[in-house]
């Protein structure tokens, strides 16, 4: 069966849909760093084993819980491949067109809606970005104070996101994104840059 555009509509799985539905469950209860891959398949009622054969991490059943439009796996050598310049720019601009796409802003606010609060979502939207992401990034570039930074970043971006989509602070969430971009990247850039020391560092 096709829909009108001639696009597949995806086959119906039980399987698959009680481990999505699992998983939005825990993430929105527990937050992504307190989630664990074989606590979703308990709730779903799978053995792991079984799991496994359609989603290899958490990592991966997050991003299908909410439906991320890019796999950040996929993403990560499009972002380094130009090298060190623009970096900043690069990495804002695919958190913000990554969370601010329209099936992820509503996937996120129906956990809120499930019962998690804003702060919750925020926070696993953070701790998945520092894991799958911003970490993967910052051990390729060499950065020291590696982990303040990571931690910087991830909570920067996502503070950003999550004020401009979920929580529609304005004038940021009206802002363009070009604007956003040209206000947030510089300090990214900076945390990025193995050459500009922490402030406050004694190195």
């Amino acid at each position: 069966m096709s829909d009108s555009d001639g696009t597949a509509e995806p086959t119906p799985d039980p399987i698959r849909d009680a481990a999505l539905a699992a998983a939005r469950s825990a993430f929105a209860a527990r937050g992504y760093a307190r989630t664990t891959y074989k606590g979703i398949a308990a709730a779903a009622g799978i053995a792991p084993a079984v799991l496994r054969k359609y989603y290899d991490s958490k990592g991966d059943l997050f991003a299908a819980a909410v439906r991320l439009p890019t796999d950040p796996a996929s993403a990560i050598p499009t972002l380094l491949a130009p090298g060190l310049d623009g970096l900043g720019e690069r990495l804002v601009r695919f958190t913000l067109d990554t969370l601010g796409d329209q099936e992820v802003r509503e996937d996120l606010m129906a956990m809120i809606r499930a019962g998690a609060s804003a702060a919750q979502v925020t926070k696993s939207l953070q701790s998945y970005l520092e894991v799958n992401v911003v970490d993967r990034i910052v051990s390729a570039v060499g950065v020291p104070d590696a982990r303040m930074r990571v931690a910087l970043i991830s909570s920067y971006l996502v503070g950003i996101a999550a004020g401009r989509y979920l929580m529609r602070i304005e004038p940021l969430a009206s802002a363009p994104e070009d604007q956003v971009v040209r206000m947030v990247a510089p300090t990214i850039q900076a945390l990025l840059d193995p050459r500009v020391p922490l402030p406050g560092s004694t190195s």
